[in-house]
């Protein structure tokens, strides 16, 4: 395969990238910044750039795509348009999206969901063999410096969700392991699978690191997300922690069929923090 990875800058799609080189593909990462893992052709395009993405998918057979944190609805349909429209005329194999959260049965409102709902139908409506994976959260997510400080000064785990609110986590390890199947496997095409483990409580995933739980103020969460990646991107987040909450504490509870249909095994909360050095813990 010849496989064009977006986001290989970044923790999740520099993952992918990492993984289809360990395989022997070869691999180009897009990226705004032209950034690429070692081992990985970057290519640096604005998915608003019509021109360079159609330029980035020139021998391309296959594509691993994620969007950038961006939610305002015309924006993210033009990338999508875009990327779908280049791999088309490309003659893409297979595409494999990753909505980078799952997506609630009923809309919500909330355009962090909602945008990606539309790619989905959009990437599954187009002509392109494609595979949609929607991840819960990532258990990266708890080496943030702010997890890390209370979890090192107080043995508290503090993240903004119920305590009583069961959470599947995925490792970006496995989103890897499961994009490589979904761009390979036999019949998955047109497809949406879900991803995660088993879900656990606050407590239970404060266990695993040998810590008490405490629900985070996601009004602080937001402050401090916004000082590293913008108020825009910030609202946009936290206002799907603020949407599980109040209506959809289910959403990671769902059963999860899609590492199973995959082939893949899932990573444990507390098999993922035992491999952390344990200055992390």
């Amino acid at each position: 395969m010849r496989v064009l990875v977006f986001g290989a800058g970044g923790a999740q799609g520099g993952a992918v990238a990492r993984r289809l080189v360990d395989e022997g593909h070869a691999v180009r990462g897009l990226s705004r910044t032209g950034a690429a893992p070692e081992g990985v052709e970057p290519f640096r395009a604005d998915l608003g750039d019509a021109g360079r993405v159609a330029a980035a998918f020139a021998e391309v057979t296959h594509a691993s795509v994620m969007l950038p944190l961006e939610f305002e609805p015309d924006r993210v349909a033009a990338y999508v348009r875009h990327v779908v429209d280049a791999a088309t005329r490309a003659g893409v194999r297979r595409l494999v999206f990753c909505t980078g959260n799952r997506l609630p049965v009923a809309e919500t409102g909330v355009a962090a969901f909602e945008t990606r709902r539309a790619a989905a139908r959009a990437v599954l409506g187009s002509p392109v063999p494609a595979v949609v994976l929607c991840p819960p959260l990532y258990l990266e997510n708890l080496a943030a410096p702010w997890v890390r400080e209370g979890l090192a000064a107080e043995g508290v785990l503090r993240y903004p969700m119920p305590a009583d609110v069961p959470v599947a986590w995925l490792s970006h390890a496995d989103l890897a392991a499961a994009t490589l199947a979904a761009l390979t496997g036999d019949g998955l095409e047109g497809t949406a699978l879900d991803l995660g483990g088993e879900p656990v409580t606050g407590p239970e995933l404060a266990s695993a690191f040998g810590a008490r739980y405490e629900e985070a103020d996601v009004d602080a969460f937001e402050a401090g997300l916004a000082a590293a990646a913008g108020p825009r991107t910030a609202a946009g987040v936290a206002s799907t922690y603020r949407w599980i909450a109040a209506r959809g504490r289910d959403l990671y509870a769902a059963p999860s069929g899609g590492a199973k249909r995959l082939g893949i095994a899932v990573t444990s909360p507390a098999a993922w923090a035992s491999a952390l050095p344990r200055a992390s813990r």
